[in-house]
């Protein structure tokens, strides 16, 4: 009882932060469904992501791609020297309760931190909550109308951006870096809640490991930045630039975040953002209607250009390159993740960007039909 009570004399200051922040990240997940509450959280953390990303603009490489780096590398030094010291101790049993209270109170407050900075996003008012546009059923008809239209557009602005000897997608990366800032301004005025400061897109030292974990870029809550695989094929890159900027801009929904980075390309005044955004909404919508009318999508497919089925096909053999067993735990793991926040579909939410770009480009259709 007595060494029971020494123990809690000595980690008295590391209980009671664990208590405080054990208390907090409850409160925060028993009140998930208050969106009230939960979008009030969200502005004011919004705000501070974005004037994280404001700051870290000055710094050329991605921030947070080395302080992913450098947590990976602390976390294994951190083991090791606890094996280390435990081996050495003679209190062996202290020690390991000792190292094992300190790496809780971190991972508390990193759990903490996740779901202020980017769970409450997912638990506020969504895109389609705030504009008003709902993802709704629709027909076989309207999704090969809608296809169609997006075929044809890929084929006109298709054949606007520069391409190589093969007749694949030819944009310089650092161009297509450099206007990323032409990309949302247009979207302020219908959307007001998209409107806010441009952050520049980071380039990812290691992408080809991104692309080894599927992965075409991620934003990152704690620096507010928009990282990107520059490996990837660059036919998507403006339209990847233009999703990681969604999430800037507070859309937390991955088949939201598509959707809005399709209309962020097509009304952007680059070439290369227009020609991208209309290949990231054609492969989302030509993937639903293969699987709802065949005979339809091989139609659709036919009609477009040469070019564009080059840049597709190229798409496709670089992603099959990747194919393998850790890509395969990294989907898993990212699925897991999504529906943990609510998106139940997982993994298969990107194919929910179809309902919206439907129900947005359906309607138009109709009325000029």
């Amino acid at each position: 009882m007595r060494k029971l009570r020494g123990l809690i004399r000595e980690h008295k200051a590391l209980y009671a932060y664990l208590i405080i922040f054990f208390i907090a990240t409850a409160f925060l997940l028993f009140q998930k469904n208050n969106k009230p509450l939960m979008s009030f959280i969200a502005q004011i953390t919004l705000w501070i992501r974005q004037a994280l990303a404001e700051a870290f603009d000055l710094v050329p490489v991605s921030v947070a791609e080395l302080l992913v780096i450098c947590a990976g590398l602390a976390v294994l030094i951190y083991i090791v020297k606890t094996i280390r010291d435990i081996i050495k101790s003679k209190k062996r049993l202290r020690l390991l309760y000792d190292r094992f209270i300190i790496a809780l109170c971190v991972v508390l407050t990193v759990f903490f931190l996740f779901n202020l900075f980017l769970g409450s996003t997912y638990w506020s008012d969504s895109f389609q909550d705030k504009s008003g546009i709902y993802a709704l059923p629709s027909t076989v008809d309207q999704l090969y109308e809608t296809t169609k239209f997006f075929a044809d557009k890929a084929s006109e602005s298709g054949a606007m951006v520069r391409r190589d000897e093969h007749g694949l997608f030819n944009e310089p990366i650092d161009e297509i870096f450099q206007n990323s800032n032409l990309t949302y301004g247009h979207l302020g005025s219908q959307f007001p809640f998209l409107s806010s400061g441009h952050n520049k897109p980071k380039k990812l030292l290691f992408s080809k490991l991104m692309s080894r974990l599927s992965y075409t870029g991620f934003y990152f809550p704690f620096t507010g930045e928009a990282n990107i695989n520059i490996d990837a094929p660059a036919s998507f890159l403006p339209s990847t630039i233009a999703h990681e900027q969604a999430h800037q801009r507070g859309i937390a929904f991955e088949q939201e975040a598509n959707f809005v980075a399709v209309l962020a390309c097509i009304g952007s005044e680059d070439p290369a953002y227009v020609y991208s955004g209309y290949l990231l909404g054609f492969i989302h919508l030509n993937n639903a209607l293969y699987r709802h009318d065949r005979e339809r999508f091989n139609e659709v497919y036919a009609s477009l250009s040469d070019e564009v089925k080059a840049d597709l096909q190229f798409n496709n053999e670089y992603w099959r390159k990747y194919e393998s067993p850790i890509s395969g735990v990294s989907d898993a793991v990212y699925d897991t993740f999504l529906k943990s926040y609510g998106q139940e579909l997982g993994i298969l939410s990107y194919g929910a960007v179809v309902d919206l770009l439907v129900t947005y480009f359906g309607s138009a259709l109709a009325v000029c039909r």
